[in-house]
């Protein structure tokens, strides 16, 4: 029997690491194919890619449809159960942008490369 000592070592076990919640957020506004993932995280390796997709997938945040073609096609995306998620993603989301605003008002040179897509998404 698993045990949790607080409901967050629950959570984090799911989203919790350098990368899920990222990948969950690109879900959230639709679907997409490994390699955009890739392109759109900066610094991950398709193994860890492939791995994390695996996790959300076995963890039922993210589902996965294989097209029958060639080559193959695979595209994931959020499952139901997966846009419950969506309330912590945002919130994180926001307290990050405030934490920015907060530490370049401090002096810090520090940027948000979503505010310029240019950037990020390249």
């Amino acid at each position: 029997m698993k045990q949790y000592n607080l409901g967050i070592e629950a959570t984090l076990e799911i989203i919790g690491g350098k990368w899920k919640s990222l990948i969950i957020c690109l879900l959230m506004s639709g679907r997409k194919r490994t390699s955009e993932l890739q392109r759109s995280i900066a610094g991950i390796s398709q193994k860890v890619l492939i791995q994390q997709l695996r996790e959300l997938e076995k963890d039922g945040i993210i589902g996965r449809h294989v097209y029958n073609q060639m080559p193959p096609k695979v595209e994931y995306y959020i499952t139901e159960y997966g846009i419950t998620a969506n309330q912590i993603i945002d919130l994180m989301c926001t307290w990050g942008r405030t934490n920015i605003k907060i530490r370049q008002e401090k002096g810090e040179d520090v940027i948000l490369l979503e505010n310029n897509p240019n950037e990020y998404w390249s």
